[in-house]
């Protein structure tokens, strides 16, 4: 079942526009599905849902989506067994579970069956669109595969950075955190945001401090003076900012 996009997403005249990113919602609840469809095409995504499993695999082998939202508790076809189909195909299309069953252990073997992301019911749509956006961008980071800003070089596609021409060692969550950062230059992301866009499902065990631990080591691998930052800025009691090029006093 297809949902119909977003009004005035296919202005005549404008060629090469983005094609829509296209999201499988998988739940037995009609009132699910309904209204989670309704936010992510607000965010401009076109929505296919199924309210079963086998409709589901039958979905996904007739036009990969870019991402699945998934409920467990399904008909036909539990969640979990898709999950184990998708991941035994090989196939890394991200998927992020709707449950009811939000305790620890099942949110545990949720992740582990290859889910990137877990959401307990009930849960916000809002919600639930930011989770689908975060998942989007850390599987396909839009924008281009490489930065450069002062005397660093950012090559996302093999992960490497160089200063001045020597490469700079980060740890997996570092460049990470570079990326999402420098993907929005000027932009005042909070910890938790960060939290969210950069460690996924694991954000909700980790502690907001990890953010500045992470910060304050990137500082020291790219900034010329750590202590008086050109590039990663903090903004007092909001979060921080990424600035391409040193702000003038």
């Amino acid at each position: 079942m297809t949902q119909e996009s977003a009004p005035g997403s296919g202005r005549a005249g404008s060629p090469r526009e983005p094609v829509p990113l296209d999201v499988l919602i998988v739940d037995d609840e009609a009132q699910v599905r309904q209204v989670v469809a309704t936010y992510l095409e607000r965010e401009g995504f076109t929505v296919r849902s199924a309210a079963d499993g086998r409709e589901a695999l039958a979905e996904i082998a007739n036009k990969r989506p870019d991402a699945v939202v998934l409920d467990l508790m399904l008909p036909e076809v539990s969640g979990y067994d898709i999950l184990r189909k998708l991941r035994a195909d090989g196939d890394g299309v991200p998927v992020i579970v709707l449950s009811a069953r939000g305790k620890e252990p099942d949110r545990v073997a949720g992740l582990e069956q290859g889910a990137d992301d877990y959401v307990a019911k009930p849960a916000s749509p809002r919600e639930i669109a930011a989770r689908v956006k975060a998942v989007l961008r850390r599987s396909k980071p839009a924008g281009p595969m490489s930065f450069s800003f002062g005397q660093v070089e950012v090559d996302v596609s093999s992960r490497r950075v160089s200063k001045g021409g020597r490469d700079v060692e980060l740890r997996p969550k570092e460049f990470d955190l570079l990326v999402q950062m420098i993907s929005s230059p000027g932009e005042v992301m909070s910890r938790q945001d960060l939290l969210r866009d950069v460690w996924g499902s694991s954000a909700e065990w980790q502690d907001p401090g990890t953010v500045t631990v992470h910060i304050r080591r990137l500082r020291r691998a790219i900034e010329n003076d750590p202590a008086h930052p050109d590039h990663i800025v903090t903004v007092y009691g909001v979060g921080y900012r990424f600035d391409l090029e040193p702000v003038q006093a």
